[in-house]
């Protein structure tokens, strides 16, 4: 086990740049930062046949990486640009068709779990992730302190890894980190950082390599 795997690692959001030029310098540089364990691509408001164009530009970059990549909602489209896995925001029922026809091929997490009952529910049909927070849900510097709280109660009972959400400020890792959850999410803290996302990725890194408590601790 790698020291990154002992702690809590990064998992990268892409957000809604204007063409897909920028994405791929963006994503690259993030990349290049330091270690991440995958990267959701949400569609926005792009049409299905953009959106695939874009993930079959972007799903080999995060591969060759070493990272997972995670198609938001789109069936087709993951299965089209060989993506690793798929990121269900919708109803339990969208969720559990998803787990029962595409696991083990893909991994299939879960994003829609907004409270205790909800996050139980999803437990209940053993996604390989539940993911507590938008994912553009970074509107303050910090992570929003329910979902840090999710995280905490969710890790200290729950063997299913989860993923926080962050905050737009680098440091917000750290206080995901310190909740216990297995991975943090960032996305404007990283792809609008003044010094850029390799910068942004690095000192994530190196702050959770400090500060982030160790899992066989």
């Amino acid at each position: 086990m790698s020291a990154s795997e002992d702690r809590c690692r990064l998992v990268l959001i892409l957000p809604d740049l204007s063409d897909d030029a920028a994405f791929v310098e963006q994503l690259s540089a993030a990349l290049q930062g330091g270690d991440v364990a995958s990267v959701i691509l949400p569609q926005y408001d792009l049409a299905e046949q953009a959106f695939q164009a874009r993930a079959e530009k972007l799903v080999p970059l995060i591969q060759d990486a070493g990272a997972a990549a995670m198609i938001c909602g789109d069936t087709r489209v993951a299965g089209r640009a060989k993506a690793d896995g798929l990121h269900i925001t919708g109803p339990l029922e969208e969720l559990g068709e998803a787990i029962e026809k595409f696991t083990p091929k893909l991994m299939v997490g879960a994003g829609a779990a907004a409270d205790r009952h909800k996050a139980l529910e999803v437990g209940e049909l053993r996604p390989d992730y539940i993911f507590f927070g938008k994912l553009d849900g970074d509107i303050k510097p910090e992570a929003h302190p329910k979902n840090v709280a999710l995280g905490e109660w969710w890790s200290s009972m729950v063997e299913i890894p989860c993923i926080v959400m962050g905050g737009t400020d680098v440091s917000s890792a750290v206080t995901v980190a310190e909740s216990g959850a297995e991975f943090v999410a960032m996305r404007l803290s990283v792809f609008s950082h003044p010094e850029g996302p390799r910068v942004a990725v690095a000192e994530i890194n190196a702050s959770l390599d400090e500060k982030a408590p160790r899992f066989n601790a």
